[in-house]
């Protein structure tokens, strides 16, 4: 470790919970306050090349002007999301067309899982409906991955097809 690193090393050790314990009163959260002492430590690791000065005066200005630009930036988003309506939060009602076009893509994915062999189907939906692994479905199945992957391909072969009809 260098010189540097050593000062800084010491300054964080001596400054940390006093610079904490300065920012949290101005933003009132021990959390956010926490993570823009470290982000303070962060910058100075990454610019100072020589450290001379006063330590403790550089970084209580720093920790001032984090609390200040913390501030200001949730005066900003505040300011943003008190111009959103709560109906613009939500997704649009589906129309008539809408919902009878998904029932018909359903109806026709049923088909085409219907039709699928047996195994091919399973394995289809121990991967999709139920979110197993293919090394999961081969291990239960007593099959290789390459055989599950093979399945999956022409399960997701003839989704797509009914998509592209």
């Amino acid at each position: 470790m260098s010189a540097n690193s050593e000062n800084i090393t010491a300054l964080y050790i001596s400054e940390h919970a006093r610079l904490e314990r300065q920012i949290s009163r101005r933003v009132r959260c021990r959390s956010t306050a926490a993570d823009l002492v470290h982000d303070i430590f962060l910058r100075l690791w990454e610019k100072a090349t020589v450290w001379n000065g006063d330590g403790r005066a550089y970084l209580t200005r720093c920790a001032r002007n984090a609390a200040i630009d913390y501030a200001r930036s949730e005066q900003a988003r505040a300011r943003f999301l008190s111009g959103f309506l709560p109906e613009q939060y939500a997704q649009a009602p589906a129309t008539p067309d809408e919902i009878l076009s998904a029932k018909q893509t359903m109806r026709s994915l049923d088909a085409a899982l219907a039709a699928l062999p047996r195994r091919t189907r399973h394995i289809f939906i121990l991967n999709r409906i139920h979110g197993r692994s293919f090394s999961e479905i081969a291990g239960v199945m007593e099959i290789s991955r390459r055989t599950v992957a093979t399945h999956m391909a022409r399960a997701i072969k003839a989704c797509v097809d009914i998509r592209t009809d």
